[in-house]
């Protein structure tokens, strides 16, 4: 079997979005695109003027969200009249679909909110599908602990440890892994998934070929392989992201993901008149 190597380590670049939530972008600067993933955000901070203006209404279509909760409390509103709270290790995936109107604000008015919002392209014969959400509260998320690390799954499988995710056309993985000092992460990936690692915290190295040194708040894209082995040089944190490559053209508009250029223009026009929310 294939070893996994690393194939490029990237440095976030600073951002903001919404009313000017700062957050650290990687996928959708460098890589623009890794199909099937469109866009990561690490947003965090301990001042409230960094995340308090939050996202306001705003719409989407032809793609999927998967908002992670690290610390802090989100509050969820949309066109479908859905409404809810996302609180410390809790999981919303949301499939926009044909489109919908949301906004994501800030359940609190001081301490430290920290998450990730992962983008993720649907194939052109789901973009108008019908919206719909997965709620995953923390305490259904299934862990696999052992003396080495801490793994949570979102997504995937991991041990006995069985992601609530099922039937998706990507076959993502979703990993929170926490991993002790001097120790190892090894796991085997589908050879024809794309992956990558978002290191959290700490440093790691990944493979056996000597490699930049990689510490904190670091997208990782990996190499094709099928044995991934992750060695800690210190206590650490990461995310382990992979999914099966869509392959088809995308066209992008904002919030609009399609395939075509004329279809952004549709969206656009159908969210101005005011026919956006099917």
């Amino acid at each position: 079997m294939k070893n996994i190597e690393v194939s490029k380590i990237i440095n976030p670049v600073s951002a903001s979005d919404g009313a000017g939530v700062k957050l650290k972008r990687s996928i959708g600067v460098d890589p623009d695109y890794f199909d099937p993933f469109l866009m990561l955000d690490e947003f965090g901070s301990e001042n409230k003027d960094d995340y308090i203006g939050g996202f306001p209404p705003h719409p989407h279509r032809g793609i999927e969200t998967v908002t992670y909760m690290l610390e802090g409390e989100f509050e969820h509103q949309d066109s479908t009249g859905a409404k809810g709270k996302m609180s410390s290790g809790d999981v919303q995936w949301m499939k926009t679909g044909s489109g919908i109107i949301h906004s994501e604000m800030p359940a609190m008015n001081e301490g430290k909110l920290h998450g990730f919002q992962l983008w993720i392209n649907m194939p052109a014969k789901l973009k108008m599908s019908k919206p719909n959400y997965l709620y995953i509260d923390s305490d259904k998320i299934q862990t696999h602990r052992d003396d080495e690390k801490k793994v949570k799954v979102i997504a995937g499988k991991f041990e006995k440890a069985d992601g609530i995710v099922k039937g998706h056309n990507i076959k993502p993985i979703y990993f929170d892994v926490e991993i002790k000092k001097d120790k190892k992460f090894n796991f085997h990936l589908p050879l024809n998934h794309n992956s990558f690692i978002y290191l959290i915290d700490g440093e790691i190295k990944i493979g056996n070929k000597n490699h930049n040194k990689i510490k904190n708040s670091t997208l990782i894209i990996l190499k094709n392989g099928e044995n991934l082995n992750v060695s800690a040089i210190s206590n650490s944190k990461f995310l382990l992201i992979s999914g099966k490559p869509i392959g088809e053209q995308i066209a992008r508009g904002g919030p609009f993901v399609m395939n075509t250029k004329s279809e952004i223009l549709q969206a656009v026009q159908e969210y101005h008149s005011g026919t956006f929310v099917k």
